[in-house]
């Protein structure tokens, strides 16, 4: 739920092999993760060169691994290999971004109607679970865990149309407008009214109000818009 650190386990209530696998995040994962939030953070700015030695002394990590995570990158749409220059933070144009988020809403509104005709009352319910614990990141000025569980969020209810092609696309433009989407709610506002709009989607889609769930995707898609057009 909201951030803050769990108590630990007591390993006495059970053997070792019942308490399950400690995670760890691979490399390559953790490099791709680091690059993304400088990326989205503004930290490595769009049209900026990524230096391999550089970055990869910075991350404490070798050339060979930071490469591949670079490529993924590019398969994302977030980087560009660029002949003679490397790998550059890919910088979108505004034509490109309008473009990108019209068919995002287009994607996301019918994604929202097929939800509330397939979504089971469970699955409803866990992204309620979602925005709740989004609300904690929110309440606490934690931006980033906020932005992840939101993006998050959207990703979900595409995932709950029940059309793969749908999800797929949707995730591709999401990738791609990460940034973009991270500068829109800059400001107290901007996130305010954010939030508000993301409750009444969830509550809409509580009630598998179809048309009143588009409804509010249109209105908060283009005011997404409107917000990132004012920073750019």
């Amino acid at each position: 739920m909201v951030a803050g650190s769990d108590p630990l386990p007591n390993i006495t209530d059970g053997s070792a092999s019942e308490l399950g696998p400690i995670d760890r995040v691979p490399l390559h994962d953790a490099i791709v993760n680091r690059l993304r939030d400088m990326i989205i953070e503004g930290e490595l700015p769009p049209g900026s060169r990524i230096h391999e030695t550089q970055m990869g002394q910075r991350l404490g990590v070798s050339r060979t691994p930071l490469r591949e995570a670079i490529k993924f990158l590019a398969s994302e749409g977030l980087v560009e290999l660029v002949p003679a220059r490397g790998a550059v933070v890919r910088q979108f144009s505004t034509k490109d971004i309008k473009d990108m988020l019209l068919v995002l809403k287009t994607l996301e509104i019918l994604a929202g109607r097929l939800a509330c005709e397939h979504a089971t009352d469970g699955q409803i319910a866990h992204i309620r679970s979602m925005h709740d614990e989004m609300l904690g990141h929110y309440r606490e000025g934690r931006r980033m865990e906020y932005y992840k569980l939101n993006q998050g969020i959207h990703s979900a209810i595409a995932a709950l149309s029940d059309n793969e092609p749908l999800a797929y696309t949707h995730g591709m433009l999401q990738t791609r407008l990460k940034r973009v989407r991270f500068v829109g709610h800059q400001g107290e506002e901007n996130w305010a009214k954010a939030v508000a709009e993301h409750e009444e989607m969830i509550a809409a889609l509580e009630a598998r109000d179809a048309a009143r769930l588009s409804e509010i995707i249109e209105r908060h898609l283009s005011a997404a818009w409107e917000r990132v057009e004012a920073s750019i």
